[in-house]
Order: structure tokens, then sequence, then C-alpha cells
């Protein structure tokens, strides 16, 4: 055995000890921050990002909000995969038109549809659209991020494909001295056909890392009418609430689908009361709900409100979300 140049073991220790703190480099994120809360970001990165699939929108991945006295997000799924559909946290956005990425249905195999927040897909057959499958990404886009000490802003924009080209720009900024977060959206039609899509917030609320149960409600300002029932015992409908009646089972879920909301915008009100966490949240949004679901396991809870754009060429559309955090009085 030849003997080891002078030096050499400490350098191969050095290299050694260096690259674990490589490999675990987190994915890039910001802190936002003023005097009633905190908030963590997840930024887009096609190849460093925390979530690079393609069902959900890259920006403004809130995973963590930290009031004086409670956590509202975190991780509520067992499996992470940076390319799995639902490997994501907090109020996170999907864009869908007719249930699928938009220019899908009239796709060629082979060719392309988008997502809005993600980039341009490849069709890979002649088959319907998987909103759980991860597709092959043919081009992200560009992304241009701006920060500051309070709010982030991402801009992204796509090449024309098939007629469908935008500049979408979302900012999330916690409001000055409140617990207060909002999401303020503008989509910019500069492709030659119309943006007709739906788009929803899908809210996956884990308060103090309690799980899902008695004492958890959603109320809404009207009536809900059930278009599509809950199938399960422990989560019930009730006038103007969704109320969880009994634990969850690890591993059930339920999912229902409800209407009842008017085309004011003042129906978009919701608020979640988590009795055992004595924290409280109201979700208020600036268009009219188009459809509303609500889906929950044990780990999470998940009122999500869709609203409808419909953007003609060279025209655009703005819509925002309110979040304001506050504490319940103690059982």
């Amino acid at each position: 055995m030849a003997p080891v140049p002078k030096g050499t073991a400490a350098v191969l220790l050095a290299a050694a000890l260096a690259a674990p703190a490589v490999a675990q480099v987190p994915p890039p994120q910001v802190l936002l921050r003023n005097r009633s809360a905190t908030a963590r970001v997840h930024l887009p990165d096609p190849q460093r990002g925390y979530y690079r699939g393609t069902r959900f929108d890259w920006s403004g991945q809130v995973f963590s909000l930290r009031t004086l006295r409670h956590e509202y997000f975190g991780q509520w799924f067992n499996h992470y995969d940076p390319l799995l559909h639902d490997s994501i946290m907090g109020p996170v956005e999907e864009f869908r038109t007719g249930g699928a990425a938009l220019g899908y249905a009239e796709a060629p195999a082979g060719g392309e549809c988008v997502r809005i927040g993600v980039g341009i897909l490849r069709k890979p057959g002649d088959g319907p659209f998987e909103t759980f499958r991860t597709y092959e990404i043919v081009d992200p886009g560009q992304w241009r991020i701006k920060r500051a000490r309070g709010w982030v802003e991402f801009t992204h924009t796509i090449r024309p494909s098939h007629g469908y080209a935008y500049e979408y720009r979302k900012k999330v900024r916690l409001v000055r001295q409140k617990p207060r977060l909002e999401i303020e959206h503008t989509l910019i039609n500069t492709g030659s056909r119309t943006i007709e899509t739906d788009q929803y917030n899908h809210n996956f609320f884990v308060i103090d890392g309690l799980p899902s149960g008695p004492g958890v409600r959603v109320i809404f300002p009207f009536q809900l009418e059930a278009v599509r029932k809950f199938q399960a015992d422990f989560v019930e409908k009730r006038g103007r609430q969704i109320k969880f009646v009994k634990e969850v089972p690890e591993g059930a879920s339920a999912i229902g689908e409800f209407r009842g909301f008017s085309v004011s915008a003042a129906d978009y009100d919701i608020r979640i009361e988590h009795g055992p966490a004595a924290a409280g949240v109201r979700i208020r949004g600036s268009l009219p709900l188009a459809k509303l679901v609500f889906w929950c396991t044990r780990r999470t809870f998940c009122p999500e409100p869709y609203v409808h754009l419909s953007v003609p060429p060279g025209k655009r559309v703005s819509w925002r979300l309110t979040y304001d955090f506050y504490d319940l009085p103690r059982r």
C-alpha cells in the first residue's frame, strides 16, 4: 500500500466533513416579519426549489406563519419528494381550465400545454389530464423576485405556446404592525388567445401542530348546500358551518363540495376557529366565489375557495386574498 502524502488525510477529512453540509443546504426561502408575525416563504427554483411538481403555482408557498402565540402552517404529509404533486405547505394555489392545464384539451400527443405559475408542460399522450401526475416541464419560464423586510414579490413570464402567454405577478406581504397576511395577484394576458381559468387556494392549515378534530369549525356567511356530501362520520355540514364531531382516524380523509354563495365577493369570507389551539383566522377574497370544496385529514383541514378568471388578449385581472390571524379565548 503506497504511503499517503503528507496533508492528504487532513484534506480528505475536511472534504468528508464538508460534503454533508453541501447536501443539506436548504431550498431557497425568505423570512418576512413585522411586530406581530413572521412568515417563511419558499422561492421558486427549477433546480433547488422545495416544490417542483406541476400541480401548484410555485410562487407564494408560505410554509410557516407564526403570530405571537400560534403557528398556522407546517408539514402535513408523510413522504416528501420535490416532484410529488402535494409535497407543499401553506396557502398554495392552483390554476385549472376545465379541470386540466391551459390548452391541454386541444394539444396533440407530445404537444404543449400551460400551467400558470409552473410553466409549459408536455402532453404525453391522448389520455385525459391527471391532476396528481407530475408532467415533463418543457420550459419553466422566467422568474423575477423582489423582496423587502415585510414582503416578497414574484413575476413569472412564459414564451408563447399555441397562442397562450402571460405575465403573472404575486406579492405576499405582512401588513405593518398587524397579524395580517395579504396575497395580491395580477395576471396579464400577453398572448393571442383568451385565458379562461379557475384558480383556488388549497389552504393547508396545520394549527400549532394539533390534529383536526372536535372543537375545530369553519364558518361561512351563507347557508351551505351540499353538492357532494362528506362520506365520513367525523366531519359534518351544519347550517353555515363545517364542524368536526369526532376524532379523525389516522389515514382517513373526507371531501365535500358546497354552494349557497351569491355572486357577491362579500361571500368570500371564511372564518376558521380551532378551539383546542385557541386560534382563529379570517380569509377574505376580492372576487366572488365560483366553487367551494372542503378537504381534510387528521393532520390538515382545507377550505378550498375557487374564483373564475377570464382575461382577453392584452387585458389583465387583479385579485387579493386577506388572512387575519387572531386568538380565541382559552377554554
